[in-house]
């Protein structure tokens, strides 16, 4: 039995493909994953598989040409841009003496590698361990050992094989149950954002199309972006103010093809700011040539984790890629309203604002506000919004001037007890809706 290597800096990619030829697009997104990864891509290997084959995806004739592609090239590590199950990433390292990992092993590593919350850090591990619980059968000798035998030991004894997935099991619960109170905690944080009344945008795409650096353009905030995949994994929360008030903007793990099951399960706390929001901001790479086909895959993941009917606002990113292209609005009369900015450049940042004011309605009402002495509690609420521009006060109550959003003005309506207020309330949203 081969031990298994701890080395795996350079790398030799396999590209598997069903007939026709192999998808450059792809085997380049999975080159930008190796090299994400802390990987030197060493050599590049294609392979058209019609049948996989059941115990090493590839056929025999294909694994001598990786053999000795590996050692030409020095690559102690072989990365297949394919799903492998257990048993074929052993057999696979059994016969190249080589660490092998699938396309969801990959994704993993660059995961724990970017996680820095608390939070992002049990979601990976929680995610790690479950893909490795059908992969403890693997190159080591010792996983056949039996316990049992000695002085005070005798008995059926445990193999070392069954000792690790006992403590994996174990390890496993004791995640889930941290992640769901950190879940609890979250949960209680977003219940605060709501009854603070400020609507919620959440920022989502396909990885490395520019979010991170938007989200730090409109909010001030020094969020870490960087030129490669998933550059981050914890989301971030801010408030920014727009013309019709304030709003809370959240940054989020970015989307890839073929995302693993096992990521979207572990981050549904994380993923839950998209699912939870009142918009999305859909940011996408305007100088991608496959920014269509971007756009779809990050739709599919957001029917996946049932984000799929939240409103979007699809936001063309990085313009200053783009020749002639210039900061715009377009409102088309079917599909998504898209704004064109650059987030590096700060080009069609006010436009992109005024959209997101557009599409939550974020529009303001002036005018006066007679309350009685019994709406002191709707008084304090109109001057914590910063609401009320003047006031006077006599036996009858109050006289306000507000300056008022639409979006506050609908909150208090709906909580507005009793028909004294009702009327009051029903005038501004009538003023509102004749603007």
């Amino acid at each position: 039995m081969f031990e298994r290597s701890r080395k795996g800096e350079h790398a030799l990619l396999i590209q598997p493909h069903a007939g026709g030829p192999p998808d450059e697009d792809l085997l380049e997104e999975f080159a930008d994953l190796a090299r994400s990864a802390g990987a030197t891509v060493a050599a590049v290997l294609t392979a058209r598989i019609d049948r996989p084959n059941a115990a090493m995806l590839i056929g025999s004739g294909k694994l001598e040409e990786v053999k000795a592609a590996a050692d030409a090239s020095g690559a102690d590590l072989i990365l297949v841009n394919h799903p492998l199950s257990p048993g074929q990433e052993r057999n696979l390292e059994r016969l190249l003496e080589r660490r092998v990992v699938d396309r969801t092993g990959l994704i993993l590593d660059i995961f724990s590698q970017r996680a820095h919350s608390a939070e992002g850090k049990l979601q990976v591990e929680l995610a790690q361990l479950k893909h490795m619980a059908t992969r403890l059968v693997r190159g080591w000798t010792h996983l056949e050992r039996q316990r049992g035998g000695s002085i005070g030991l005798r008995g059926p004894g445990e193999t070392q094989l069954e000792t690790d997935r006992r403590l994996l099991q174990k390890r496993l619960e004791q995640l889930q149950k941290r992640l769901d109170k950190v879940e609890v905690q979250r949960t209680q944080m977003r219940r605060a954002r709501v009854r603070s009344e400020l609507p919620r945008v959440a920022l989502v795409g396909y990885t490395n199309a520019g979010k991170s650096t938007l989200f730090n353009a409109l909010t001030g905030a020094e969020a870490y972006a960087a030129d490669q995949l998933f550059a981050t994994l914890d989301p971030t929360v801010r408030r920014i103010e727009l013309s019709g008030g304030g709003v809370v903007l959240a940054d989020t793990v970015g989307f890839v093809r073929d995302l693993p099951h096992e990521l979207v399960a572990a981050f549904r706390s994380t993923l839950s700011e998209s699912r939870e929001a009142d918009l999305l901001l859909h940011v996408v790479d305007a100088a991608d040539p496959l920014r269509d086909e971007r756009i779809a895959q990050v739709d599919a993941v957001l029917h996946e984790i049932g984000a799929g009917d939240i409103p979007q606002l699809l936001v063309f990113n990085k313009i200053d890629k783009v020749e002639g292209a210039q900061p715009r609005h377009d409102r088309p009369a079917e599909g998504r309203m898209r704004v064109w900015v650059s987030a590096r450049d700060g080009q069609g940042l006010d436009v992109l604002r005024a959209a997101i004011a557009e599409a939550l309605q974020l529009r303001h009402v002036s005018g006066e506000l007679r309350l009685p002495p019994q709406a002191a509690r709707l008084r304090a609420r109109l001057h914590a919004l910063g609401a009320v521009k003047a006031e006077s006060h006599d036996e009858a109550g109050w006289l306000l001037t507000v300056d008022l959003a639409v979006a506050d003005a609908q909150r208090l309506f709906v909580q507005a007890h009793g028909e004294a207020l009702r009327p009051l309330l029903e005038t501004v949203i009538t003023d509102l809706d004749s603007q």
